[in-house]
């Protein structure tokens, strides 16, 4: 896929490294994001081993969520940041994709990190989506939460339309997300609301008020480049 974009723009980076030593990275990183011109905001990610938050976490990838002023500052980053350059020189594997904000609503450690952005009503009628998912988990809600995740990931596992999708989190247990690509809106509504896993648990996250904070946001994806698990999910004949 391919296009352009002026005004807010969003970017995801998965990053997996050969060893265990990637974890210095995160501290390392951190400094360096925070003096990048452009970048609204960032969150640094451990990732899980399976499609959805999980407690087993993959220590070798990682990933980062960020929010640029336009593209122009994205390209100045993969182009001449330390962080890109390190990206290139010692990944094994690396997958990036641009976001387009279709829509938004929630917060993220007290901010909207898409506040400002011309974020469209609608998703177009045909091509793939992306949607975040992130949440703060009360600490009494923890075991009723992680029970919930193993039905819900079978159920992912399984849903017609769901290209890709990854669990991350900022710290371990309790502030997680999941990035997940889909064939198109009509795909997310049936795995919102067809699934009756999903839709319990749903029920019990409002109910019980399971999250101190939360946050839902779909893109239109494009320019992807690299690889997640071996191929580019958003290429043709990616199947």
């Amino acid at each position: 896929m391919t296009a352009t974009s002026t005004g807010i723009i969003a970017s995801f980076h998965l990053i997996r490294y050969a060893g265990l030593d990637a974890m210095r990275h995160m501290a390392f990183d951190r400094p360096v994001l925070r003096g990048t011109g452009g970048l609204r905001f960032w969150r640094l990610l451990g990732t899980g081993r399976g499609r959805s938050m999980s407690l087993g976490a993959d220590l070798r990838r990682w990933a980062l969520f960020a929010v640029w002023d336009g593209e122009p500052a994205l390209e100045r980053f993969l182009e001449r940041s330390p962080v890109a350059a390190r990206w290139r020189d010692e990944a094994e594997e690396s997958w990036h994709v641009r976001l387009v904000p279709l829509t938004s609503r929630g917060g993220w450690g007290g901010d909207d990190p898409l506040a400002g952005a011309a974020v469209r009503p609608a998703a177009p009628p045909h091509g793939p989506v992306a949607a975040l998912t992130r949440a703060s988990i009360r600490p009494r809600r923890l075991v009723a939460f992680y029970r919930s995740v193993p039905d819900v990931d079978r159920l992912l596992h399984r849903q017609e339309g769901c290209i890709a999708s990854i669990g991350a989190g900022e710290w371990p247990l309790a502030r997680q997300a999941t990035f997940s690509l889909w064939d198109g809106e009509p795909a997310i509504r049936r795995f919102a609301h067809d699934g009756a896993a999903h839709r319990d648990v749903i029920g019990r996250v409002r109910r019980e008020r399971w999250y101190s904070e939360e946050l839902f946001a779909r893109f239109i994806p494009f320019g992807s480049q690299g690889a997640w698990d071996g191929r580019d999910p958003l290429r043709p004949g990616r199947a």
